[in-house]
């Protein structure tokens, strides 16, 4: 199991990046760089690659509705180039709230934008021949018949890709995308994964994908942890808590009544009537209500809080499930600093 975290700078982001080369130092593996509608994920990860010389890097996620596919295979390729064959393409549909809210874009068929992205990236790194791609949903050239000019040209990347080859994650929720993604990606980034309960809500959709899975792309790797403490007392057990805020806001903000995929999720793992109640909270304005009815048992199995031994067993709970890339949002308590948190998972794993 290889040790990641997601990179969190609101307190400015030179500052997060050196924390980086710390943590890299102490054996991080992976950073990952959201984007969601703050800064530029590209910018940033690039950056990044000048500071940093063993920690791989990753795009959690870049959007396929903000990009053509292409694009997203020229900007995979400049990172991995940059930072020396250290890049992992993490892509995934967001929601409509972003895409149409933020960029202006239609959000449709996302599961099947997201396969034709997949293909057409990996065709775009082999650099064989000219592109040429004719899906439902993507077309290069394109013609004068699909709305064209009838001038496009089929073409090569010009800069020389460092990999043909680049990973390829995928977040996803549903069943459909999950399967997908199991078929066609090299990796996986569920949100709010409880280990536990992972196979009863996944297990079929993964089985499912497998099954007409390329050996040529191995096993898929999978991405998933929460925030993480260490140390004695109620106090560090109640950092947990702290995971109140995003369960209720992906819960019960990030959607609309019957179409939120993170509410389904929650009512899968049983929380089917916390969740309803979450959403109605949140969507009336009241998020600090909407907060306090999310389950302590929710916000305990998707966290790493406590004394060294119990997160341990948690460690290895992630482990036993399948997660080949433990994701962690270290709070470091007292005199300890990031990297000091890495070391001590590192051990554990």
């Amino acid at each position: 199991m290889k040790l990641s975290t997601q990179l969190a700078y609101s307190g400015g982001f030179k500052e997060a990046a050196r924390n980086v080369v710390e943590m890299e130092k102490a054996g991080l593996d992976i950073v990952w760089v959201a984007e969601a509608y703050g800064f530029d994920g590209p910018s940033l990860m690039g950056y990044l690659a000048a500071l940093t010389e063993t920690v791989e890097i990753g795009s959690a996620i870049l959007q396929i509705g903000t990009r053509t596919p292409t694009l997203m295979a020229m900007t995979a390729a400049g990172l991995d180039a940059l930072s020396d064959g250290r890049f992992s393409l993490g892509i995934g549909a967001s929601n409509p709230q972003v895409i149409e809210g933020f960029h202006g874009v239609p959000y449709t068929y996302p599961l099947g934008k997201t396969r034709e992205t997949i293909e057409i990236c990996r065709e775009v790194w082999k650099r064989e021949k000219p592109l040429e791609f004719h899906g439902k949903f993507y077309n290069m050239p394109l013609t004068k018949e699909q709305g064209g000019s009838g001038l496009g040209k089929a073409l090569k990347i010009i800069a020389h890709p460092l990999r043909s080859e680049i990973p390829i994650w995928v977040a996803s929720l549903g069943d459909k995308n999950v399967e997908m993604t199991a078929e066609v990606a090299n990796g996986w980034i569920p949100i709010m994964y409880i280990p536990e309960r992972a196979k009863d809500v996944w297990g079929d959709a993964l089985a499912a994908g497998e099954a007409n899975r390329d050996p040529k792309l191995g096993p898929l790797m999978t991405k998933a942890g929460g925030i993480l403490a260490i140390g004695e007392g109620e106090e560090i057990v109640k950092l947990r808590e702290l995971q109140r805020s995003m369960i209720a806001l992906y819960v019960g903000g990030m959607g609309a009544k019957g179409r939120n995929f993170y509410n389904d999720l929650a009512v899968r793992y049983g929380y089917e009537k916390e969740a309803t109640i979450i959403q109605d909270l949140y969507l009336s304005g009241k998020k600090k209500e909407a907060e306090a009815a999310v389950p302590a048992e929710f916000c305990e199995l998707t966290t790493l809080c406590g004394p060294k031994s119990y997160v341990a067993e948690r460690v290895a709970a992630f482990k036993e499930a399948g997660v080949t890339h433990l994701d962690v949002h270290p709070l470091p308590q007292g005199d300890q600093t990031n990297a000091d948190l890495i070391g001590m998972v590192k051990e554990m794993m």
